[in-house]
């Protein structure tokens, strides 16, 4: 159908919630690499290429060590702006890093607040949150300058990522401590004075509100984006 990629995950789910031990997320793991390698003949063979998304799944060092093992022009990544974040990656290295194999992006921008046991991470429109979008755009640009950009905003109430709390570390006990620090400061210093919300809203007036965030996006990515 003349489509230039086709998105995937390979772990549906947010690693710190899914899987509660560390060998949980290494076995499902291990079955998300079979699966690529079962699927790496039939893309190149039709040479479609397949973007797999960093998903809250795999922190930035397994996911492009996961690539390089795979070693197929037809298999690369879906880039996601900000789901690294959730895993303490820094945000401009994880783009710099995965911009390589990118076959196409979500592109998204993020208000961030402390929260008891970590911090809130909600979606907001493009130009709102503290992403450096323009620096993020030309990495990605630089490496890839035919890539196409996806507007990935999901209008819902900030998640929380409890990096904080004891269960959050089951799945990752190797993350250096200045990971953290470096994540908590991040944190505080771009700390948004509020975080939209939308569950205590209706059906029809959340639609409102996705359709207005999306608009606003568009402006801004015409304006200062170059789109």
């Amino acid at each position: 159908v003349g489509a230039l990629a086709v998105r995937t995950v390979v772990m549906p789910g947010r690693r710190y919630e899914q899987f509660k031990s560390l060998q949980e997320f290494r076995d499902a793991a291990a079955q998300a690499e079979r699966v690529l390698r079962l699927a790496k003949p039939v893309v190149e063979r039709h040479k479609v290429r397949l973007a797999v998304e960093n998903h809250k799944d795999q922190r930035l060092d397994e996911r492009v060590a996961l690539y390089k093992r795979l070693d197929s022009e037809y298999i690369g990544a879906c880039v996601d702006t900000g789901n690294n974040l959730a895993l303490l990656d820094d945000p401009y290295a994880a783009v710099e890093a995965l911009a390589p194999f990118a076959f196409t992006v979500h592109l998204k921008d993020h208000a961030v607040r402390e929260a008891e046991d970590g911090f809130f991470l909600g979606e907001v429109p493009l130009g709102e949150g503290f992403f450096d979008l323009p620096r993020m755009v030309g990495v990605l640009r630089k490496a890839k300058p035919k890539l196409r950009f996806n507007l990935e905003l999901i209008t819902r109430d900030p998640l929380r990522v409890p990096c904080l709390a004891e269960g959050y570390w089951a799945t990752l006990p190797t993350v250096p401590p200045t990971d953290l620090a470096r994540t908590l400061r991040l944190v505080r210093a771009n700390a948004a004075k509020e975080l939209p919300t939308v569950a205590a809203l209706d059906a029809a007036r959340q639609v409102q509100r996705e359709d207005e965030n999306i608009a606003r996006s568009l402006t801004y990515a015409r304006k200062r984006l170059g789109f």
